[in-house]
């Protein structure tokens, strides 16, 4: 029991002698003072029965009861009731991936119906099993892009996500990938690994984009391919899923996804589900592919990431079960027909809308967005994300009804 204490100062001082280093202080020299968090101003210690009231009296603060016309990446969708208390089951509830088939079946399958109901909506022949969020898949189809290509350089929408793009530019400037961004894809692309498009864009903009002498990735919103074609001539597509049966949570968790053509199935990065049969000949399933992950191929694998989504995914696996083929169309024909809506209604008020095609979110042009914003607010509604001083990106979603809409004109100055 000597060393039953691991922190000991003995032992520390072991540790620090055998990595070279003379103080625990030394480990952190390199981050910068301003960054590091000071000394902890904290209150004493009160009993939990106290901490629940305080939280309580916080949580009282908070207003969920505003009119919702904010979209830019979360959206608030309709949520069936029975994907809670089926993703809630013990059973599922661990985004950690299954390496024991034997006893992983319920999992397994799950993962591997959703990644057939992704390729049925991307038009491509192969999905992984989710990545973190859509911005992670945009950045690993970049690394997956490079892979296959063996070049190092790289084009990406400036109309993309501005938070995809933050996550892309950490990922090429670690990988020593040059990052060039775009308004208009260049005439000429056969030195780059990629381009990297989104449609709708991030200022809703629906576009159909010309062949490319590279490989074609396209970012979608995969609530908008319930009425829109999937993309064309893509090599590669990737996606957010939040849109399908996750709730907005204040922004998280997401869970993304990475599809593509089969000949670039081994540099997918993720997990991959397949199906196979049993010793006695009956359907199971496993885990695929696995010598392209890091547990076997370390820091030659196609990706670092060595977790999945995979509630997250059963989240969107079962909203497209539930909601069924019928339903999914629906709510993107109503997400659409109420943007088109609201944006005539506010044409008649002298408000332009920016966009020549848009699925459910559309920029509009007002003379002073804070104060357009602010007035909506104070009437109970949030009427969009201000892009500048006089753009608003605004979004509809079959959650706003057509009462709804009216109040936004109603209330609008």
């Amino acid at each position: 029991m000597k060393n039953f204490l691991v922190h000991s100062d003995e032992v520390k001082k072991e540790m620090l002698e055998s990595i070279g280093v003379s103080s625990i202080e030394d480990l952190f020299k390199q981050i910068p003072q301003k960054a590091r968090m000071g000394e902890l101003q904290l209150e004493d210690a009160i009993s939990e029965m106290e901490t629940k009231k305080r939280v309580k009296t916080l949580s009282k603060k908070n207003n969920t009861d505003f009119v919702s016309f904010l979209g830019a990446g979360t959206y608030n969708k309709f949520i069936p009731a029975c994907i809670s208390q089926v993703a809630n089951r013990f059973e599922f509830l661990t985004a950690y991936t299954p390496y024991q088939p034997e006893i992983s079946q319920g999992t397994l399958q799950v993962m591997y119906e959703f990644q057939t109901m992704i390729c049925r909506l991307t038009g491509m022949d192969i999905s992984n099993a989710t990545m973190y969020d859509g911005a992670s898949a945009c950045a690993e189809a970049i690394l997956m892009a490079v892979r296959i290509s063996k070049k190092n350089k790289v084009l990406v929408s400036d109309k993309l996500n501005p938070e995809y793009i933050d996550v892309i530019k950490t990922y090429c400037w670690s990988n020593d990938i040059e990052l060039v961004m775009f308004d208009e894809i260049p005439s000429d692309t056969a030195d780059f690994a990629c381009v990297l498009v989104q449609t709708p864009d991030f200022y809703g903009e629906i576009k159909e984009y010309s062949s490319v002498d590279c490989l074609k990735v396209v970012c979608v919103d995969i609530a908008s391919l319930g009425i829109l074609e999937p993309p064309k001539d893509a090599d590669i597509v990737v996606g957010d899923i939040q849109p399908l049966g996750i709730p907005m949570n204040f922004g998280g968790p997401h869970a993304g996804f990475i599809a593509c053509r089969e000949k670039f199935m081994r540099q997918i990065p993720g997990r991959l589900a397949g199906r196979t049969v049993d010793a006695d000949g009956k359907p199971a399933y496993c885990l695929t592919i696995q010598t392209r992950e890091q547990h076997i191929k370390r820091e030659k694998a196609t990706s670092n990431i060595c977790s999945n989504q995979a509630l997250m995914g059963l989240c969107a696996t079962l909203y497209l079960t539930v909601m069924g083929e019928k339903g999914f169309r629906q709510a993107g024909y109503l997400s659409a027909k109420r943007a088109h809506e609201l944006s005539e209604k506010l044409a008649q008020k002298g408000i332009k809308t920016l966009n020549k095609n848009f699925f459910n979110e559309f920029v509009i042009e007002v003379e002073n967005a804070d104060k357009f914003l602010a007035n909506l607010k104070a009437k109970g509604i949030i009427g969009g994300l201000k892009l500048s001083d006089n753009k608003i990106l605004v979004c509809t979603t079959e959650m706003n009804s057509k009462e709804d809409i009216d109040l936004y004109i109603k209330k609008t100055v």
